[in-house]
């Protein structure tokens, strides 16, 4: 198993060398590069990927043809539709790599067994759903009540120096402002 995840794992859990074993069993590892789809809309979802390398996005298009990143993923992130992947309904997002990238995938009918098998990564798996709600939760408030520049912050430090690896175009969608906007909260940062 690759130690970045081993680490995460620890971080949350500590897991016996059985739980690892069967863990590390049900995990594959694939490449994608630059441009690569893992999932498209309509898509019956049946993995969830972990970030070795890479930097990669998660956005839906809306009815007017206007695209909506509602998720960056670096090294030590789970990136997928969770949606789509716990309730088994198609999915609604795309999830593109912004960098070649190297990632663990789990399928989702070998994570159920691991549920039975090994309980404690279902406590990992409930802490990482927890801890992305929340964030998820802060992030709409943080529209709510922010301005661009303290968002830009909060981005900054959610993503740490993501902002050298992916177009200011993509980080203004995500924040919800546009790029032109974006440019002059960052120079007004740097200067």
């Amino acid at each position: 198993m690759h130690p970045s995840i081993t680490k995460h794992i620890y971080s949350h859990i500590k897991p016996t060398g059985f739980d690892m074993e069967l863990f590390k069993a049900a995990l594959n590892e694939i490449s994608v590069s630059k441009g690569q789809f893992l999932l498209k809309p309509g898509t019956h979802v049946k993995h969830e990927y972990f970030v070795i390398k890479g930097c990669l996005k998660g956005y839906y298009m809306d009815d007017k043809g206007h695209k909506h990143i509602i998720q960056f993923a670096i090294e030590n992130w789970w990136i997928g539709d969770f949606d789509a992947f716990y309730n088994q309904v198609p999915s609604k997002l795309y999830i593109e790599a912004i960098e070649d990238s190297q990632l663990l995938s789990i399928n989702y009918d070998r994570l159920q067994e691991i549920y039975e098998e090994a309980p404690i990564f279902e406590r990992y798996f409930r802490i990482l759903v927890t801890k992305a709600f929340i964030s998820q939760r802060k992030r709409i408030l943080s529209t709510q009540e922010k301005n661009t520049q303290e968002r830009y912050l909060e981005f900054c430090t959610s993503y740490p120096n993501i902002e050298d690896r992916v177009a200011n175009y993509d980080i203004a969608n995500y924040l919800g402002v546009s790029p032109e906007n974006l440019s002059r909260v960052r120079k007004n940062i740097k200067s």
